[in-house]
């Protein structure tokens, strides 16, 4: 059986991932790349007696090393040296996309595009011939729409085919000034450097890229360099680097003329409601309408699913209260009781806020809000763009640590990751939701939320203050407003659940399982009563919560779970107060949210900063949930 591999490659926002999933369905895993922080995506599928294997690379605009998804992308199809490259392209913006295929050209691989999204295109009047740009390139290009699973055979045929051919595409021609130069240079090369390319070794260089510029050339390959950039600024009147970009822009400018046709639109209902989500005015009330329907909606699916399932469950494990005693009870009921908290507590609110917030990102909108945002990210030193990470850490704080790495100068990257680690995971939101919003209710969740919001910005402000300078402007793409694809949807979701499963549960039962254990022994006692002065004294919680509190380190949702371990009950309400419910909401949603972020802090930013942010965010989180528990009993709560 033959085994081939695909890379599939391009700009950001072109519907990379959804072909992947399409190809790939249930037969893939997330990881990192060996050494790097970066998620990436494998698949595998079988297709005519082929075993395919499918790698996701980072979405990016170019092969340059300005980020470490570039670099990521460049490395694997240099070095790993894949099959066949899919060239991810948006036909509704050809001209644009083009540059990256030109990019990708260069590196030798054999290589077919995946003209996607081509109804979006016709919508916009825009009609891709694909025969001609095939023609144009010298590559095979598949028109298809990603979303609704079409051209996906023939795009996998085509795969294959030229991956048995084996046949790289032509080179790019960039003028005869340029293509002198490019041969002068690499005909000074005596081997192939690291196993780059000579031709494209010798554009990066003409280029001035700094990480190329780092490899062991000889005196007579840097020579060449220098002074075939110098002849290039002469006759361009500009650097070289700006020269051979104009050249490639002019070339994909020329075929994307050539091979599309246009026609006038009129503006469809769709653009209307794209163009209002914009709008200075209704943009704000259309995004807090958004947004709040979100929570809404994760409060009522969640809260609903939580009582029906911790009905039936109740009925299971009553009995099991009353078999065992001792260390044997501390072990079966941990089990048990983290099974059914996980159960009743956490996973009705994971999954529908996982697919909502998904829905979301499926349809473009979050890009909208990042935009809508540019003005208020302003006021802590970043931009619109860096709204986007703080998204992502409504879903999980490790991730949206990484995605930090958007952010341009390092400055930017410190702050965004900063603000990041105050935004209430998924975890945090099961107990938010799960204790104040079920127990007290819906809007003093809300209202934990509002607090959260004025605090991060508060914080971001002092930030900015403590590493003065101006941020950057707002570059960003924007991807088309459009339906999103439920079934991709529903698959990310799974896929997310299923890590959660994976990775969080077996965390949750063995700290289940040990906190019973402690508690039969009468540990748990001992440890609240060293931590009572701050829990009781000034936080006003029960003197459990210390415990629940030192665990929750590991993991937010932890805090919930191991409290209906310790009471014995999902019914809250019989073991805290009100005033005690919200005050333990908002410590949990302030104070540094797990050990992954914690990780994923020391990796980003190092290990000093990381223990000042660690520490500062657990004080921090201690004083004002005691001002916040005094502030509640002069109101009168």
């Amino acid at each position: 059986m033959k085994r081939i591999s695909i890379a599939l490659a391009g700009n950001a926002n072109v519907g990379k991932s959804v072909i992947f999933n399409e190809l790939t369905g249930l037969h893939q895993h997330i990881g990192n790349w060996p050494g790097k922080t970066v998620e990436k995506a494998e698949g595998t599928l079988h297709y005519k007696g082929s075993d395919i294997d499918v790698i996701d690379l980072p979405g990016i605009y170019s092969l340059s090393t300005y980020s470490l998804e570039e670099v990521i992308a460049r490395e694997y199809i240099t070095k790993e040296k894949p099959d066949v490259v899919i060239n991810v392209i948006d036909a509704s913006v050809l001209e644009r996309n083009l540059y990256f295929t030109f990019q990708l050209m260069e590196l030798g691989r054999p290589m077919v595009i995946a003209l996607n999204q081509i109804d979006i295109a016709e919508k916009k009047g825009i009609h891709v011939d694909a025969g001609k740009l095939s023609k144009a390139l010298g590559i095979p290009v598949v028109p298809t729409v990603a979303v609704k699973s079409m051209g996906m055979t023939t795009l996998i045929e085509a795969s294959v085919k030229a991956a048995e051919d084996g046949i790289p595409p032509a080179p790019v021609n960039y003028g005869k000034e340029i293509e002198k130069a490019v041969s002068s240079v690499a005909g000074k090369m005596d081997s192939i450097v690291t196993g780059y390319p000579k031709r494209w070794l010798a554009i990066k260089l003409l280029e001035g890229d700094m990480e190329i510029k780092k490899l062991p050339f000889e005196k007579a390959v840097l020579s060449a360099v220098k002074k075939s950039s110098e002849e290039i600024r002469h006759l361009h009147k500009h650097p070289c680097s700006t020269a051979i970009s104009c050249e490639m822009y002019a070339r994909s400018g020329a075929i994307s003329e050539a091979v599309q046709k246009r026609k006038k639109v009129s503006r469809s209902l769709d653009k209307r409601i794209d163009d209002l989500s914009v709008h200075k005015l209704w943009g704000y009330p259309i995004m807090a309408a958004v947004l709040l329907a979100m929570f809404f909606g994760i409060f009522s699916i969640g809260n609903t699913a939580a009582i029906l399932m911790e009905g039936y469950l109740s009925m299971i494990t009553a009995p099991l209260q009353s078999m065992f005693s001792g260390v044997a009870a501390g072990i079966v009921l941990g089990v048990v009781e983290g099974i059914v908290a996980t159960l009743t507590v956490v996973i009705p609110y994971i999954i529908p806020f996982y697919a909502i917030l998904g829905i979301l990102e499926s349809s473009g909108y979050l890009a909208r809000v990042a935009f809508l945002m540019d003005n208020a990210m302003h006021r802590i030193g970043l931009h619109g763009k860096a709204f986007i990470p703080l998204m992502m850490g409504f879903g999980c704080n490790v991730p949206a640590c990484l995605s930090c790495r958007v952010m341009e100068t390092h400055r930017e990257r410190l702050i965004a990751v900063f603000v990041t680690t105050l935004i209430p995971c998924a975890a945090v939101t099961t107990v938010i939701l799960g204790l104040v919003g079920r127990f007290v209710s819906i809007w003093a969740a809300l209202g934990l939320y509002v607090i959260d919001a004025v605090i991060v910005f508060a914080l971001g402000r002092l930030a900015f203050k403590a590493f003065p300078g101006e941020p950057t402007g707002l570059i960003m793409e924007m991807p088309s407003l459009k339906v999103p694809q439920f079934r991709s949807i529903a698959r990310d979701t799974w896929f997310k659940v299923e890590g959660f499963f994976r990775i969080a549960f077996p965390v949750i039962i063995a700290s289940t399982v040990l906190i019973k254990i402690m508690d039969v022994m009468g540990m748990i006692a001992v440890i609240s009563d060293v931590v009572s002065p701050v829990t009781v004294w000034w936080l006003g919680l029960p003197v459990m919560t210390g415990t629940l509190l030192i665990f929750g380190i590991l993991r937010k949702e932890l805090t919930i779970v191991m409290l209906a371990a310790l009471a014995g009950t999902t019914n809250f309400a019989m073991v805290m107060t009100p005033v005690q419910m919200l005050v333990f909401g908002l410590v949990t949603m302030l104070y540094i949210p797990c050990a992954s972020t914690i990780a994923a802090l020391f990796r980003e930013i190092g290990a000093k900063r990381a223990v000042y942010i660690t520490i500062f965010e657990v004080a921090f989180a201690i004083l004002i949930g005691g001002l916040f528990f005094r502030l509640l009993l002069l109101l009168g709560l």
